[in-house]
């Protein structure tokens, strides 16, 4: 099949402003709540897109891990390429897609790092495999082989037991939304798209062209 000729045509749901909140984060858990009820894979999978301090830009997939008023959670390596950008361009950009439900959910915003408690806390709920692989996995350098890696794995978990404590360059990062865009497919590619912008008086929407 040629490439060009694959295509969707959006039919299942309309995303109207009498139909929505006026608080950006209280629609996203409406979306939320939706996209759980209809068991989307994965759903707390969000692309998220960085810059270093040249503008160059990179994307990758993370998980959600938590969300509130304050902002939306995720975790990694703060020596990963993608934390090396948010040292030193602390913006990014979470891209959620539900193609089940035929939604996206982009979130723009400031990035700072999540307290040492809360990632303390949600190291411990980790697997034990994955605390391991924390301390094992040079995250974003290059290594010599797989093999070094699970070797270096093995040794991280002789070391390390079975309640290895967080590493201090492991942890969490929260996103602080400055807006949120939410979008619902439609026929004939005439998309729904509902741009929420934090201001003074709370949230301005205002409706995109597609």
């Amino acid at each position: 099949m040629n490439i060009a000729d694959i295509r969707t045509d959006y039919a299942r749901a309309a995303l109207d402003e009498e139909h929505t909140d006026a608080d950006a984060v209280r629609q996203f858990t409406r979306w939320w709540d939706e996209a759980m009820s209809a068991q989307v894979r994965e759903a707390n999978a969000m692309t998220l897109a960085t810059a270093d301090a040249d503008g160059r830009p990179a994307a990758r997939t993370v998980l959600l891990k938590g969300y509130d008023e304050r902002g939306f959670v995720f975790f990694t390596n703060y020596l990963s390429r993608k934390g090396r950008e948010l040292e030193a361009n602390p913006r990014a950009c979470l891209l959620f897609f539900w193609p089940e439900l035929e939604r996206q959910v982009r979130i723009d915003g400031s990035v700072q790092r999540a307290s040492e408690a809360e990632s303390d806390e949600y190291f411990r709920s980790r697997p034990l495999t994955s605390r391991i692989g924390a301390w094992a996995s040079p995250q974003s350098e290059v290594i010599a082989s797989k093999a070094w890696l699970l070797a270096r794995a093995a040794e991280m978990g002789l070391r390390h037991g079975v309640a290895p404590t967080r590493p201090p360059y492991w942890g969490g990062y929260r996103l602080t939304p400055a807006a949120i865009e939410f979008w619902q497919g439609r026929p004939s590619r005439l998309h729904d798209r509902l741009l929420y912008t934090r201001s003074d008086r709370g949230w301005d929407r205002a409706r995109l062209a597609p």
